[in-house]
């Protein structure tokens, strides 16, 4: 039996789907709750990876032979079956990228600069940006203002780490050109409405622009339904390989883009002094593809369609559930964003106890957890705690492990104390 109903799969048949976590860290069982930062790979995956590096190695798109044509047919299937994941209908393209870092540099760096005709975003031009975000999708926009002269404009959180759409509504004006967004926030686990934000950006005529990277691997994305221009996300967020993500978007958006990568693949012809660039989806992939890792990702995507998001989801928001109300028992720690809902995040700050200090103690109880700013800095200055230490939660961990977390930081008070 599972430990929890939420799955319709055993969790011990879920984790031993991933070799990785049967060892043992300083002779305890690896807790792995460091799943924010990148998820673990199943069999299933790896052995989608060996099978294509083991059978069909071989650049695309280029070749007549037949493993070339096998590696091709296998990247573009890759393709077809990750837009389906993300409910991306025909009028989506979809562009494989390294993660979603590069995804967002290349929605900022392509409508900031020219390519002969006029920026997209240009000077007197406004970009709104959320104080949730990671700093890959805060950094490019940061640039993107200072290359093109438009103004960057942030849409604050509350003192619980909330946004707000009354408060989007009196930033937006005739000059929003961009509105960016995080489907999930990596440092709290908050899920903005992002929905209606995303709406309310599109009706004032800006471009719209989701980091999908924390719910892409429990949540169900319905890309045609939102008012959504770009989403990104990244494969090692959803239990496939690393160096690996996309960006996704309607073609019209997309074609509006300038390449982030100029060379091989993305041309039509090319002479001495110019050159033609062919269409979507090649015209922005520059460069031989991460063949093996489009397979792995579209693998991936078939494992969470396995388990189901629905199902996943509850498990991931019982276990945030479960470790928000034990830590919050617990004299001395603070839990951001507490009632966060279907996350499978949780931070917090300990009393007089650094977290690389707690991340320390708990790793000799063999408790994998991140600990810092979460490259979300602006966000933890603006809540007034700094560094922080966040679990966070995956497929295949459990409850006693959540009571093994809340046992660490008990341990690690006294010892500190």
């Amino acid at each position: 039996m599972s430990e929890s109903s939420n799955l319709p799969v055993a969790l011990e048949q879920i984790a031993a789907q991933f070799p990785v976590l049967a060892q043992r860290v300083h002779d305890a069982p690896l807790a792995y709750l460091d799943n924010a930062a990148t998820t673990q790979m199943p069999q299933s995956v790896l052995a989608a990876m060996n099978g294509f590096e083991q059978h069909d190695r071989a650049n695309i798109h280029r070749g007549v032979h037949t493993l070339s044509q096998r590696a091709t047919d296998a990247y573009e299937n890759a393709r077809t079956s990750v837009k389906r994941f993300v409910g991306a209908d025909s009028s989506h393209e979809l562009i494989f990228t390294s993660g979603t870092t590069e995804a967002l540099n290349m929605v900022a760096q392509g409508l900031s600069v020219s390519d002969g005709a006029p920026a997209v975003i240009r000077p007197g031009d406004e970009i709104i940006v959320s104080g949730l975000e990671h700093h890959a999708n805060l950094v490019p926009w940061q640039q993107a203002a200072r290359r093109s002269g438009a103004t960057l404009r942030f849409l604050m959180p509350d003192a619980e780490g909330r946004v707000h759409a009354r408060d989007l509504k009196s930033l937006l004006s005739s000059r929003t050109r961009v509105f960016a967004l995080t489907a999930c926030s990596n440092a709290t686990g908050y899920r903005p409405p992002y929905e209606d934000l995303l709406a309310l950006a599109a009706q004032a005529g800006a471009l719209t622009v989701l980091d999908a990277a924390q719910a892409v691997g429990h949540s169900a994305l319905q890309l045609s339904t939102l008012a959504c221009d770009f989403m990104a996300f990244s494969a090692h967020k959803m239990y496939g390989p690393m160096g690996m993500g996309a960006l996704v978007g309607r073609r019209a958006a997309l074609e509006r883009l300038v390449p982030l990568r100029f060379g091989g693949d993305m041309v039509d012809w090319v002479s001495l002094d110019s050159a033609g660039f062919t269409g979507l989806p090649a015209r922005l992939e520059g460069g031989t593809p991460h063949v093996a890792g489009t397979i792995g990702m579209a693998a991936a995507a078939a494992f969470i369609t396995s388990i189901g998001h629905e199902p996943l989801e509850r498990h991931l928001g019982a276990l945030r559930e479960h470790a928000a109300k034990g830590l919050k028992g617990i004299d001395g720690i603070r839990v951001l964003t507490p009632q966060a809902g279907l996350s499978a995040i949780v931070s917090f700050v300990a009393d007089d106890v650094h977290p690389h200090d707690m991340g320390t103690l708990l790793d000799e109880d063999g408790i994998a957890v991140r600990t810092g700013h979460h490259c979300a800095q602006p966000l933890l200055d603006h809540l007034g705690v700094g560094p922080t230490t966040r679990a966070s939660f995956a497929a295949y961990n459990t409850h006693d492990e959540v009571e093994r977390l809340l046992a660490g930081v008990s341990r690690a008070l006294k010892v500190f104390r």
